[in-house]
């Protein structure tokens, strides 16, 4: 038997790993790989939430303790104790939220060294770690991926790197940002030069053997030098399956014939070709005349290689559509399993070659056909993946054209050589491009062409498993070899010293991390049902031998029984992980993408309930790499980043001395003005900050004390009546003392004020708009009238009753009737924008006619009595909805479902807040962040039997 399936030699020299040194790197590999066997047979380990499915054997295989294990990873406490700080109450430190623009393309060849379903680029990601860690912190990314946030924290100690962001590095290994004042541009320090330590978690085996593969500490000139000699060696042992004769005549074609027929290695004499690609075609039936159709030779445009919409049967003529064609199965023996298998039709169309350096095509002759057929003849001697596709979202593809076995998604050569790299490569674990490759070797490599040029286009198609009709079946060994170059290239471009950890398991179950001991957390989590990613991996985790546990897996999917209900509670529990292994004060930021409200709301709630508090949720345009302030639904559209911060001890503290007081409130708005940025500028304007807008302090608080099942202490208006007397207010906005300063300063710089935009969606958000506008302009109904119709336009939801504009201004606000003084607001807009009516006093028969019939904004006293007259209609709506015999409400007043919730809530009475939300058509509950975060507690509550 060839060496290609024999150990390489152990590295030689001593090596360092958690403060022990071992004589070899193999010896350290051996002797964690011992303490993990026995950690295996643990049944409490085997138990821990989203443990991986497999043996033991493929475990321990592909595994490369301590640095990254196929399973829960047990040495993640050691690696923080070894490299981390523990939490003292008495450090210092404070930060306000990231928000710089950021923009990172994706062709850096570090990005590009490894496709996966989702990737952040690790430059983004660095720019986030830099601003909330110091060299030395633990960062966790949760749901890692490919490992990028590790990349990330590992080149946060790359000069280059950093200074190719756009910042500065002084002697002293300060990292300065640039910033602008009135003086013009300047530099001020924002964060140290220095690696960081990062605990990767997924999952996915697929994905953390990525990660761990952009983040092993790696011989990089020994496993290089290993890695090319196993491609030599299936070089010589599979390099005739991709030979073609050139141009050939008769004779040598019948030549070639009988040497394919005689030897197990046939070798073709003459001119010989080089495969680049094969393009294989499906045959169809055609419906008029039942004559075969090679899609290929039909339906393909010859001068542009495009696919025409409509084509000719070659037979009969017919006028022919794909759709209207019938596909053509085969059955035969499957040579793996030993069983028989129907598949769909499908043959070798064209066959791309080279001759030296130049290029050629042709369509294949009767030697290229028998050496096909000698290939699929031949025996499996080596590990193939051979499970069953299971049935899932996303599976139904492949199996309607046949494809029902991992293997099945391979041309026998492509099978053949990625089995060989897979038995040649050791330890496993180094087999980088077996993951890389086994997604472009497979037959979802979809056949396209670009601007006229043969095959420049396709690849598989994103998100799914889809199998085409017109099949590019590069070989395995040229893709192998590609990829080896970039895997080496990358490597060389990231120092990795054994810093950072990689984990498969579930978020919400990092057993081995202990509370309160990392020191920020980044991640980018699955988004709904974005992606199956279970189902997308189950390709390449056949070749690890060990797959994803799905169980777990935060995810919306109608195979797996998983609603947005339990994704939400999944999330919840990750989030809840997040926050246990967070130090307090820290900082966690999400990466948001998803165009659907109700999985916004589903991540917020998430947070909320896990005792995240949001401090900022901006828009990323990924095109202009430029942040915007997400102040509506719609912006939802947009990629989004979420900074959310786990409270200090002391507040939580305080919360649990004074209970549900006054005080807490105060103490709660206190604490989170604090982690709210101060000044936001774009293109030299300030931008308005929605975190800092009172009413959205006011819902951020009501969460606090929901989350902490205590009720709120005061009304909205007692709210932000109590709000202006102890903060300070700007443009809107409310602010510390010591905060201030700095926004006043950026303020005399624009000339214009920063203008939060608002979105009437509904009844809430129409009174919030009434309130700014005649805040600004107090106004009859005639003058109201026309700019709020406008307001009612395409946003409105659903299942939301509009109001009268009648019903909101006499439920809300003030008309004054000509009786007695006119009131300051109307008085103050009045005297400023009539000439005439200046410095008239609030009694004068002139001003009092201007002012009779004006809508304003009430004073805080009288806006709490009308704020407790409309709770009261409220709650009599809200048992009409109690009272509700149908399946589902069809339409309704939010503003009463909310009340009925809140008070509902004030009682413990989890059971009414249940009962009417499974009246509620499920969108309108899940897009609304109040009405849902109550349910899920109440339904939390109710489970634990509070």
């Amino acid at each position: 038997m060839s060496d290609l399936f024999q150990n390489h030699a152990p590295q030689s020299g001593p090596v360092e790993c958690l403060g022990k040194t071992f004589p070899t790197d193999e010896a350290r590999r051996e002797h964690y790989l011992s303490l993990l066997a026995e950690k295996l047979k643990d049944p409490t380990f085997r138990k821990l939430d989203g443990f991986s499915i497999g043996s033991d054997e493929h475990i321990l295989e592909l595994s490369d303790p301590p640095y990254y294990t196929a399973c829960p990873n047990p040495f993640i406490e050691d690696f923080v104790k070894h490299f981390g700080r523990p939490y003292s109450s008495t450090e210092s430190y404070s930060k306000e939220p990231f928000t710089a623009d950021v923009s990172e393309g994706k062709n850096d060849p570090i990005y590009t060294a490894h496709s996966y379903h989702t990737k952040v680029p690790h430059k983004a990601i660095m720019r986030y770690i830099l601003h909330y860690t110091v060299p030395g912190d633990f960062v966790l990314d949760g749901f890692a991926g490919t490992g990028m946030t590790g990349v990330a924290a590992r080149l946060c100690g790359d000069k280059s790197v950093v200074e190719s962001l756009g910042y500065r590095v002084d002697q002293h290994g300060n990292i300065l940002a640039p910033v602008s004042d009135e003086k013009g541009a300047d530099w001020k320090v924002f964060s140290k030069l220095g690696a960081r330590h990062a605990i990767l978690n997924d999952l996915s085996t697929a994905a953390t053997f990525i990660s761990h593969n952009y983040n092993s500490p790696l011989d990089l000139d020994l496993q290089e030098a290993k890695a090319k000699k196993v491609l030599r060696q299936i070089e010589d042992e599979f390099g005739w399956m991709f030979q073609t004769l050139h141009q050939p005549d008769a004779n040598q074609i019948s030549l070639a014939i009988k040497e394919i027929g005689a030897s197990s290695t046939p070798q073709l004499s003459g001119r010989i070709g080089r495969i680049n690609y094969t393009v294989w075609s499906d045959v169809f039936s055609c419906p008029e005349c039942a004559s075969e159709i090679i899609y290929w030779d039909s339906a393909v445009d010859k001068s542009d290689f495009q696919v025409k919409e409509v084509f000719d049967c070659p037979s009969c003529g017919k006028n022919l559509n794909k759709k209207a064609l019938d596909r053509l199965f085969v059955t035969q023996l499957d040579p793996v399993t030993g069983e028989e298998r129907r598949f769909v039709k499908r043959r070798p169309a064209l066959i791309h070659y080279s001759v030296g350096k130049s290029f050629f095509t042709k369509g294949p002759d009767s030697a290229d056909l028998a050496l096909v057929e000698k290939i699929e003849s031949m025996p499996v001697t080596r590990y193939v993946p051979t499970e069953s596709i299971p049935k899932g979202d996303k599976t139904s593809d492949p199996m309607s054209v046949g494809i029902t076995k991992q293997h099945h998604f391979y041309t026998r050569r492509n099978l053949e050589i990625l089995a060989a790299y897979r038995a040649g490569t050791r330890p496993l674990s180094y087999a980088f491009n077996l993951t890389s490759t086994a997604q472009v070797a497979s037959l979802m490599y979809r056949f396209r062409s670009q601007n006229g040029s043969l095959g420049a286009g396709g690849g598989p198609m994103n998100g799914t498993l889809y199998v085409p009709s017109l099949i590019k079946e590069i070989p395995a060994i040229k893709l192998l070899n590609e990829h080896v170059d970039k895997t080496f290239r990358m490597k060389r471009l990231i120092s990795a010293r054994g810093g950072n950890v990689v984990s498969t398991g579930s978020m919400g179950a990092l057993a081995s991390v202990g509370s309160a001991s990392l020191d920020y957390i980044f991640v980018d989590p699955p988004f709904g049902g974005n992606l199956m990613y279970s189902e997308l991996n189950f390709l390449t985790e056949g070749w690890l031998g060990v797959r994803t546990n799905s169980k777990s897996e935060a995810i919306e999917n109608n195979s797996q029984s998983k609603s947005l209900d339990s994704y939400r509670r999944l999330m919840t529990g990750c989030f809840g992980e997040a926050f246990r292994t967070l130090k307090p004060g820290r900082w966690m930021t999400v990466e948001f993408s998803n165009s659907q409200a109700a999985v916004w709301n589903a991540i917020q709630t998430s947070l909320q309930e896990a005792g995240f508090v949001v401090a900022n949720v901006s828009a990323l345009d990924k095109k202009q790499g430029s942040f915007n302030a997400v102040n509506n639904k719609t912006s939802v559209k947009q990629d989004l980043v979420i900074s959310a911060y786990k409270p200090n001890g002391g507040l939580e503290d305080r919360f649990a001395k004074a209970g549900g007081s006054e005080d807490s409130v105060w103490d709660f708005v206190r604490t989170h003005l604090h982690y709210l940025p101060t000044v936001k500028v774009k293109d030299g304007q300030l931008e308005f900050i929605s975190e800092r807008d009172p009413r959205i302090i006011f819902d951020r608080m009501v969460a606090w004390f929901f989350r902490h099942n205590v009720q709120v202490p005061m009304s909205t208006q007692e709210f932000q009546a109590g709000l202006v007397q102890r903060f300070i207010e700007r443009d809107g906005m409310i602010f510390l003392a010591d905060q201030v300063t700095e926004y006043d300063r950026k303020r005399l710089q624009v000339a214009v004020a920063p203008q939060m935009e608002m979105f009437v969606s509904d009844e809430r958000s129409a009174i919030d708009w009434l309130t700014d506008f005649l805040k600004r302009r107090p106004s009859t109904y005639q003058e109201i009238h026309t700019d709020f119709i406008s307001q009612l336009g395409a946003g409105w939801k659903k299942h939301e009753s509009k109001p009268e504009l009648n019903a909101l201004l006499e439920d809300n606000f003030i008309q004054y009737d000509g009786t007695g003084e006119v009131p300051s607001q109307i008085h103050a807009y009045l005297s400023s924008n009539h000439k005439d009516l200046r410095n008239l006093d609030k009694t004068d028969t002139a001003l009092i006619a201007k002012a009779n019939d004006r809508w304003y904004v009430p004073d805080p006293n009288k806006a709490q009595d009308l704020e407790k007259k409309r709770e009261k209609a409220l709650l009599k709506e809200f048992d009409h909805y109690r009272g509700f015999t149908g399946r589902r409400l069809k339409e309704f007043r939010l503003e009463a479902l909310r009340a009925g919730f809140r008070a509902a809530w004030a009682s413990k009475d989890y059971a009414t807040i249940i009962s009417i939300a499974k009246k509620v058509p499920d969108d309108a509950l899940q897009e609304d962040e109040k009405l849902l975060t109550l349910y899920d507690m109440a339904l939390t509550r109710t489970e634990d039997g509070l």
